[in-house]
């Protein structure tokens, strides 16, 4: 699609506009009837409090020492607090009801190019491109709307979106300051008070910077509020992915309509065949074997003996309960399960484990490591800690240990295909599925040297249930480990086939969860929020339905790609028909 690029004058198209405050507005303050600077008058002030409060401590302590009734007061004594109550009413005038106003009024034009005492650090920042500091963490931003002024230009349209209303003279004058590098654009959602005035100001002043249209990336239809200081700083807009349904997965003697979010052809309709597959065979069963976070801080001794003797401890049964007594204060969900040590020369890894309820866990482990780490620091105070995490957890990075020992839940999921379904659903046979499975998942992955990958494609069903579910994306990685199992079953007639996945990490509650759109998905599949009957069972259900999607998944591409029908299906459903030479603007 052609786009045009707005020229520097015109406005940002902004969805709430703020009330312009007129020039003329009177800005007398109470300030300017002190007899001296307000800065002198705050000296002597400040001087004045914390040196009687010196002199009434001290003679409180002398009264007490010598016996003296307390009600008894020297001239000196009630000047003191006299004092005492006439400066605590000043400076609670001058510094705490300007602070209630700061945090209830916004800021006018000016407030953007007077903060003289801030320029320094400002700049320092902008240099630093302003991505280590939350936007507005601590500012409630559910402000009610204001009432609009007379809008500068007309209204643009975004696709078959509503008009979107353009910024006033004051928005225009902020859009401004953020270009010429006076206002970090970081702190406009704590400045403004309003999240989506902010990543419209934001949007519009970016698109000036490098002079690129972001009029397909949707502003509008979002609850910016809701990813402030949690999900996503200084956002822009946000990229629309289609949701597609999956099933119903029977599974466990239920049935799920699971929803994934894919831009990949095929992958939908792909599962979708290998749910119905599953479903005219009597259902796929599903069993949890494990179920524990993993967080491995990395520590230093000053020789490998010392770090010898902690391994020791932290591995002697006599002390876990000690130490699970510390860990478990973290949390009222998290329980200590193992620590495993590894050493490395004077260096020692340690690798805890530890239930996290319905929550994926990652913070939660970690508050519960620091605790133990500080409590260890009074018997090895020559232990020095290099971090939180030495990678012997190992997230978002594919790791044997985590193959191995596993990660989040480990879930093996298993269905019977019945022999007329390979045949007439599948469109193949189960002599077919079990040599081309041994051939490729196999002995095609050892040959390339996998780990964790021997399968055709988990990681193409995590993914989409992670990005429609809330889930990090990111733990895709270690998420994606599985070894797909086939073979003929009741003298050749049935398959039964398998997928084995060591670490599933997922979460109800928390990060992305919490997301109007996939709270919706995580609702549809009976899994939203905590469960009230029984801490962490929503959690392990979803871990569930995650491996029973990639057990569908698993057998109709290694269906399609045995019948021959992986090329044929991807040139129907994964190409588009349009005319990109016709389609403009």
């Amino acid at each position: 699609m052609e786009t045009r690029r707005r020229s520097s004058s015109k406005s940002v198209q902004f969805l709430k506009p703020t009330k312009t405050i007129p020039l003329e507005e009177d800005s007398t303050k109470a300030s300017d009837a002190l007899p001296l600077p307000l800065y002198l008058m705050n000296a002597v002030f400040f001087t004045l409090f914390f040196s009687v409060v010196y002199f009434l401590l001290a003679r409180w302590r002398e009264k007490i020492r010598t016996s003296t009734p307390l009600h008894v007061v020297t001239f000196s004594e009630i000047v003191a607090v006299l004092t005492f109550v006439a400066s605590f009413i000043y400076l609670l005038a001058f510094f705490g009801i300007d602070f209630v106003q700061s945090l209830i009024l916004r800021p006018s034009t000016d407030v953007w190019n007077s903060e003289d005492d801030e320029v320094e650090n400002e700049v320092l920042l902008r240099k630093e491109d302003a991505c280590k500091v939350p936007c507005g963490l601590a500012l409630d931003c559910s402000l009610p709307p204001l009432t609009p002024s007379a809008p500068i230009l007309t209204a643009k349209k975004l696709f078959d979106e509503k008009p979107v209303t353009v910024t006033t003279e004051e928005d225009e004058e902020i859009i401004k300051s953020v270009v010429a590098g006076t206002t970090p654009s970081y702190s406009l959602e704590s400045k403004l008070g309003d999240c989506k005035r902010a990543a419209a100001i934001r949007r519009e002043a970016l698109q000036r910077l490098t002079g690129k249209s972001l009029s397909g990336l949707p502003l509008d239809g979002f609850d910016y509020e809701s990813i402030l200081g949690q999900c996503c700083e200084m956002p822009i807009g946000y990229v629309q992915i289609p949701v597609g349904i999956v099933g119903p997965l029977l599974l466990n003697g239920r049935e799920y309509s699971v929803p994934m979010a894919t831009t990949e052809g095929c992958l939908v309709a792909s599962a979708n065949r290998g749910c119905k597959a599953i479903h005219l065979s009597g259902g796929a069963t599903s069993v949890l074997l494990r179920d524990g976070m993993t967080r491995a801080p990395v520590v230093r001794f000053g020789t490998a003996k010392r770090a010898a003797d902690l391994k020791f401890y932290l591995e002697d049964p006599k002390n876990f309960e000690t130490l699970a007594v510390v860990f478990d204060r973290s949390s009222r969900f998290a329980r200590l399960q193992s620590i495993k040590c590894a050493i490395a020369g004077k260096n020692l890894y340690l690798r805890f484990s530890c239930s996290t309820g319905d929550a994926m866990g990652m913070n939660m482990v970690s508050k519960g490591v620091q605790n133990v780490l500080d409590f260890l620091q009074t018997d090895f105070s020559d232990m020095d800690v290099i971090g939180i995490s030495g990678n012997f957890c190992s997230d978002k990075k594919p790791a044997a240990v985590n193959w191995i020992e596993g990660r989040g839940k480990s879930v093996v999921c298993e269905a019977i295909i019945k022999g007329d379904v390979v045949r007439k659903v599948l469109k193949t046979s189960v002599e077919s599925l079990v040599e081309l499975n041994m051939l490729k998942n196999l002995t095609g992955s050892a040959m390339a040297g996998a780990l964790g990958g021997f399968n055709a494609h988990a990681s193409n069903i995590v993914t989409a249930v992670y990005i429609a579910t809330g889930q990090d994306p990111a733990q895709n990685v270690e998420s994606s480990h599985c070894i797909t199992m086939m073979e003929a079953v009741n003298d050749g007639k049935d398959l039964h086939v398998s997928v084995t996945m060591p670490s599933i990490e997922v979460g109800t509650v928390g990060g992305g969860t919490q997301l109007a759109s996939q709270s919706a998905c995580l609702n549809l599949l009976g899994v939203k929020g905590a469960s009230k009957e029984l801490p962490g069972a929503n959690s392990r259900m979803l871990a569930s339905i995650v491996a029973g999607a990639v057990l569908a998944g698993e057998l109709s591409l290694m269906s399609a790609l045995a019948a021959g029908q992986l090329v044929k299906s991807h040139m129907k459903y994964n190409r588009s028909n349009k005319d990109v030479s016709k389609v403009s603007s």
